[in-house]
Protein backbone atom coordinates (compact mmCIF):
# COMPACT_ATOMS: atom_id res chain seq x y z
CA UNK A 1 0.00 0.00 0.00
CA UNK A 2 1.52 3.46 -0.72
CA UNK A 3 0.93 5.18 2.60
CA UNK A 4 2.70 8.15 0.87
CA UNK A 5 -0.38 8.80 -1.35
CA UNK A 6 -2.98 8.10 1.16
CA UNK A 7 -1.40 10.55 3.25
CA UNK A 8 -1.22 12.80 0.46
CA UNK A 9 -5.37 12.72 -0.19
CA UNK A 10 -5.54 13.23 3.09
CA UNK A 11 -4.00 16.65 3.09
CA UNK A 12 -5.73 17.14 0.04
CA UNK A 13 -8.82 16.76 1.73
CA UNK A 14 -8.61 18.69 4.88
CA UNK A 15 -7.52 21.62 2.48
CA UNK A 16 -3.59 21.39 3.42
CA UNK A 17 -3.71 20.68 7.32
CA UNK A 18 -1.32 18.30 7.80
CA UNK A 19 -2.09 17.23 11.29
CA UNK A 20 -5.71 17.22 10.49
CA UNK A 21 -4.45 14.70 7.23
CA UNK A 22 -2.23 12.32 10.01
CA UNK A 23 -5.50 12.23 11.84
CA UNK A 24 -7.53 11.22 9.30
CA UNK A 25 -5.42 8.64 7.74
CA UNK A 26 -4.79 6.88 11.09
CA UNK A 27 -8.57 7.03 12.05
CA UNK A 28 -9.06 5.34 8.39
CA UNK A 29 -6.54 3.13 9.02
CA UNK A 30 -7.72 1.99 12.30
CA UNK A 31 -11.22 1.29 11.04
CA UNK A 32 -10.17 -0.85 7.85
CA UNK A 33 -7.66 -2.67 10.49
CA UNK A 34 -9.77 -5.21 11.61
CA UNK A 35 -10.90 -6.33 7.80
CA UNK A 36 -7.58 -6.38 6.44
CA UNK A 37 -7.41 -9.83 5.71
CA UNK A 38 -10.68 -9.69 3.99
CA UNK A 39 -10.33 -6.39 1.95
CA UNK A 40 -8.99 -7.31 -1.80
CA UNK A 41 -8.33 -3.75 -2.68
CA UNK A 42 -6.82 -2.15 0.57
CA UNK A 43 -5.46 0.95 -0.64
CA UNK A 44 -8.89 1.59 -2.30
CA UNK A 45 -11.08 0.92 1.06
CA UNK A 46 -8.93 3.26 3.13
CA UNK A 47 -9.23 5.85 0.57
CA UNK A 48 -12.96 5.26 0.57
CA UNK A 49 -12.73 5.54 4.56
CA UNK A 50 -10.59 8.62 4.22
CA UNK A 51 -13.26 10.58 2.29
CA UNK A 52 -16.62 9.39 4.40
CA UNK A 53 -14.86 10.49 7.48
CA UNK A 54 -13.83 13.79 5.78
CA UNK A 55 -17.15 14.05 4.69
CA UNK A 56 -18.24 13.91 8.23
CA UNK A 57 -16.02 15.92 9.43
CA UNK A 58 -17.71 18.70 7.20
CA UNK A 59 -21.25 17.70 7.89
CA UNK A 60 -19.98 18.35 11.94
CA UNK A 61 -18.87 21.55 10.67
CA UNK A 62 -21.45 22.61 8.53
CA UNK A 63 -22.68 25.38 11.10
CA UNK A 64 -19.43 27.30 11.31
CA UNK A 65 -19.59 30.16 9.61
CA UNK A 66 -15.76 30.21 9.00
CA UNK A 67 -13.95 27.72 6.73
CA UNK A 68 -10.24 26.95 7.17
CA UNK A 69 -8.22 26.46 3.83
CA UNK A 70 -5.24 25.15 5.78
CA UNK A 71 -1.74 26.07 5.59
CA UNK A 72 0.97 25.12 2.72
CA UNK A 73 4.21 22.86 3.82
CA UNK A 74 6.98 24.56 3.81
CA UNK A 75 9.42 25.27 0.95
CA UNK A 76 12.36 25.82 2.25
CA UNK A 77 13.20 28.70 0.53
CA UNK A 78 12.86 27.07 -3.04
CA UNK A 79 10.96 28.28 -6.57
CA UNK A 80 8.75 26.09 -7.49
CA UNK A 81 8.28 23.96 -4.95
CA UNK A 82 5.77 22.07 -6.09
CA UNK A 83 5.85 18.75 -7.74
CA UNK A 84 9.14 17.55 -9.32
CA UNK A 85 9.29 19.47 -13.05
CA UNK A 86 5.79 21.75 -12.32
CA UNK A 87 7.41 25.18 -11.50
CA UNK A 88 5.04 26.01 -9.59
CA UNK A 89 5.06 29.88 -8.37
CA UNK A 90 4.44 29.58 -4.65
CA UNK A 91 1.62 32.53 -5.92
CA UNK A 92 -0.27 30.28 -8.18
CA UNK A 93 -0.39 27.40 -5.07
CA UNK A 94 -1.28 29.93 -2.40
CA UNK A 95 -4.59 30.88 -4.69
CA UNK A 96 -5.11 27.38 -5.88
CA UNK A 97 -5.34 26.37 -2.25
CA UNK A 98 -7.82 28.92 -1.52
CA UNK A 99 -9.81 28.59 -4.66
CA UNK A 100 -9.99 24.82 -3.66
CA UNK A 101 -11.06 25.60 -0.21
CA UNK A 102 -14.23 27.68 -1.78
CA UNK A 103 -15.60 24.97 -3.47
CA UNK A 104 -17.90 23.39 -2.49
CA UNK A 105 -17.98 19.89 -0.71
CA UNK A 106 -18.77 17.80 -3.63
CA UNK A 107 -16.44 19.15 -6.03
CA UNK A 108 -13.59 19.40 -3.50
CA UNK A 109 -13.74 15.88 -3.62
CA UNK A 110 -14.17 15.36 -7.54
CA UNK A 111 -11.56 17.30 -7.88
CA UNK A 112 -8.87 16.00 -5.60
CA UNK A 113 -9.57 12.13 -6.35
CA UNK A 114 -9.89 12.80 -9.89
CA UNK A 115 -7.06 15.07 -10.62
CA UNK A 116 -4.69 15.07 -7.66
CA UNK A 117 -5.03 11.17 -7.22
CA UNK A 118 -5.23 10.42 -11.03
CA UNK A 119 -8.20 8.24 -10.00
CA UNK A 120 -10.57 7.21 -13.35
CA UNK A 121 -13.87 8.97 -13.17
CA UNK A 122 -15.72 5.41 -12.95
CA UNK A 123 -13.62 4.99 -9.72
CA UNK A 124 -14.29 8.31 -8.31
CA UNK A 125 -18.31 8.02 -8.85
CA UNK A 126 -17.93 4.02 -7.10
CA UNK A 127 -16.05 6.31 -4.00
CA UNK A 128 -18.41 8.67 -3.64
CA UNK A 129 -21.38 6.78 -4.63
CA UNK A 130 -22.57 8.68 -7.34
CA UNK A 131 -23.11 8.30 -11.50
CA UNK A 132 -20.12 9.14 -13.73
CA UNK A 133 -21.94 11.88 -15.63
CA UNK A 134 -22.25 13.22 -12.49
CA UNK A 135 -18.97 13.32 -11.89
CA UNK A 136 -17.88 14.65 -15.45
CA UNK A 137 -20.60 17.27 -14.98
CA UNK A 138 -18.83 17.75 -11.28
CA UNK A 139 -15.42 18.27 -12.63
CA UNK A 140 -16.16 20.30 -15.20
CA UNK A 141 -18.43 23.19 -12.82
CA UNK A 142 -15.07 22.83 -10.73
CA UNK A 143 -12.71 23.70 -12.76
CA UNK A 144 -14.42 26.49 -14.41
CA UNK A 145 -15.24 27.38 -10.96
CA UNK A 146 -11.22 27.10 -10.21
CA UNK A 147 -10.19 29.28 -13.34
CA UNK A 148 -12.39 32.10 -12.32
CA UNK A 149 -11.13 32.24 -9.04
CA UNK A 150 -7.51 31.72 -9.98
CA UNK A 151 -7.37 34.21 -13.00
CA UNK A 152 -3.30 33.01 -13.76
CA UNK A 153 -5.03 29.48 -14.70
CA UNK A 154 -5.52 29.41 -18.53
CA UNK A 155 -9.39 29.91 -19.47
CA UNK A 156 -9.50 26.36 -21.23
CA UNK A 157 -6.13 24.76 -20.54
CA UNK A 158 -5.95 21.42 -19.14
CA UNK A 159 -6.94 19.88 -15.47
CA UNK A 160 -3.00 19.41 -15.16
CA UNK A 161 -2.57 23.14 -14.21
CA UNK A 162 -3.64 21.79 -10.71
CA UNK A 163 -0.47 19.68 -10.52
CA UNK A 164 1.28 22.52 -8.58
CA UNK A 165 -0.67 21.27 -5.30
CA UNK A 166 0.42 17.86 -5.24
CA UNK A 167 2.60 16.92 -2.89
CA UNK A 168 6.12 15.26 -3.42
CA UNK A 169 7.19 12.67 -0.61
CA UNK A 170 9.44 15.20 1.07
CA UNK A 171 7.01 17.51 1.48
CA UNK A 172 4.28 15.52 2.97
CA UNK A 173 6.96 13.35 5.04
CA UNK A 174 7.87 16.67 6.76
Amino acid sequence: MRSTALLRLAVLLTGGDRHAAEDLLQIALMKAYGRWTRIEQPEAYVRQILYRQQVSRWRLRRHHAETTVGVLPESGGQAGAGQAGTGAEPELRIALWAALGRLSKRQRAVVVLRYFEDLPEAEVAALLGIPVGTVRSTAHRSLAKLRALVPELEPDGPAEQLRPLSYTAKEIQG
